[in-house]
């Protein structure tokens, strides 16, 4: 068990700062746990739009007065969330995404731990305890046995293994199956429940301590005496840190174990099968648990892209301060110049300067070229005439808009179902709608995929019909999308 210190004073300064706690204090508390639970928890959102967040909240906020009376909550939705933002309750992260000027939200690791916590309190129709004890005593037995450094011992270990396998076979063959009964299944499937939902809350907390390494980082360039290379290898060193450090070790294991398609094919199997059992159902389960690798997924990719944004943020931090530090050189420059200019009315007395070499430049006359008069255009004088052409104007100011973050959606929700998709399969899911402008953006999504496959050997015909009715079709590549 982690040394925790659990002392008065510890625990008052936990009451005064920490965010989950002020939660637990507010007299807002059931509008904020139950608010954000429903909009960030339930469906696995890592950010909302400032005005879809508020548009939820107005619809929540006047559901309660009609129930409650106008009285409840009597602030607007704007002013609740600048309120829960604010640092002095630290219960939403406030942010601008990369290319967009709408600020946007995200819960805090602390506001989650709270939420949780809350819902930890909620009784429980069942309690199991057979799961969780199976599963301590796992992880003990693996720890055991993967810090084993006799070779005997591990050998004499796995052939115990082999001898339990073969009398389970031998069990099976001879007609006695041993099932677990519907208890023992309703046991495991709380205890998968309940850790698949603090798996998802670990991300952020993740993330969160990524950003806390950048703020330290940035705070250690701004306060930074010495050379740009020793400050460069600090940063790095730091990096190289996180990366070997426990945390960044468990993250990328975890990360590899989970981008292997056939690790996703099999998590997928194995939750439709138990969420088919009749001892599930009967509980009914959130139907997002037949997806919820794909929900720790994109988690996962939320991170790796809140990593990579810091990385990027972190470099032109970086430039700024090698142009100041530029900046600061011409100023050297220039004040050196304007001295220079200030002494020439008053040269020193005393000057002395050497050269090393002294040399004197010849410029005879017949290298100089011989002067050229400039060639004067002649512009005749020719009559304009009005044309004949009558052309439609209406084509120029005409203009077709592709969506292709919309496409990215389709494909992606496209390969959570399957595994692989043509490119001829994915255009029956969702048609053209503009035409050969739509299938070239699909084309191109096709060449930034890296898993994407493009057969030039087989040839696949696509039609589409046009805004005035004709069926027009074009010739590709076999194209192939992967998960």
């Amino acid at each position: 068990m982690n040394n925790i210190q659990m002392s008065h004073e510890t625990l008052t300064s936990l009451r005064k700062n920490h965010p989950a706690w002020r939660l637990l204090r507010a007299d807002s508390a059931p509008l904020v746990a139950s608010f954000l639970h429903r909009v960030f928890i339930v469906p696995n959102v890592r950010e909302l739009a400032q005005a879809d967040l508020q548009e939820a909240l107005e619809d929540e906020l006047f559901t309660l007065r009609e129930r409650l009376g106008d009285d409840y909550y009597p602030r607007s939705a704007s002013e609740y969330l600048n309120d829960w933002a604010d640092n002095a309750q630290g219960w939403l992260r406030k942010f601008y995404p990369k290319h967009s000027d709408e600020p946007h939200y995200d819960l805090t690791p602390a506001t989650e731990k709270g939420i949780r916590w809350l819902a930890g309190l909620m009784e429980r129709s069942f309690i199991g305890t057979e799961s969780r004890l199976l599963t301590l005593f796992d992880l003990l037995q693996q720890i055991a046995e993967g810090s084993e450094t006799d070779p005997k011992l591990r050998i004499a270990e796995l052939r115990k293994k082999r001898r339990d396998i073969d009398a389970e076979i031998k069990q099976i063959q001879s007609g006695d199956i041993p099932l677990l009964d519907e208890t023992a299944i309703k046991d495991r499937f709380q205890q998968f429940v309940m850790m698949a939902g603090e798996l998802l809350s670990d991300f952020r907390e993740v993330e969160q301590n990524f950003r806390m390494l950048d703020r330290r980082v940035r705070e250690r360039i701004a306060l930074w005496e010495g050379s740009k290379g020793e400050l460069l290898q600090d940063i790095l060193n730091a990096c190289d840190d996180i990366t070997d450090s426990d945390q960044g070790k468990s993250f990328r294991a975890f990360w590899d174990f989970l981008m292997s398609s056939t690790r996703q094919e099999d998590l997928t199997i194995l939750l439709d099968k138990v969420m088919a059992l009749e001892a599930v159902a009967e509980s009914r389960p959130d139907a997002r648990l037949r997806r919820v690798h794909y929900d720790w997924l994109e988690a996962g990719e939320h991170t790796q892209r809140t990593v990579a944004q810091l990385s990027s943020q972190l470099r032109r931090f970086l430039d700024d301060k090698a142009w100041l530090e530029n900046k600061r050189i011409m100023e050297i420059l220039n004040h050196i110049k304007s001295h220079a200019s200030a002494t020439i009315a008053t040269p020193p007395h005393e000057l002395s300067m050497s050269m090393d070499d002294i040399k004197v430049d010849f410029t005879l006359p017949m290298e100089r070229p011989l002067y050229q008069p400039p060639l004067q255009s002649v512009i005749e004088a020719v009559q304009l005439e009005m044309g004949e052409e009558n052309a439609d104007a209406e084509a120029l100011f005409s203009q077709v808009v592709v969506d292709k973050g919309q496409l990215k959606k389709n494909l992606a929700q496209a390969l959570q179902d399957n595994t692989q998709i043509s490119l001829m399969e994915l255009l029956h899911m969702y048609p053209l709608q503009h035409g050969l402008a739509e299938l070239v953006i699909w084309l191109q999504l096709a060449s930034e995929q890296s898993r994407c496959v493009i057969d030039d050997n087989q040839q696949e015909t696509i039609q589409w019909r046009s805004e005035h009715g004709l069926i027009k079709q074009a010739t590709l590549p076999h194209v192939l999308f992967v998960r």
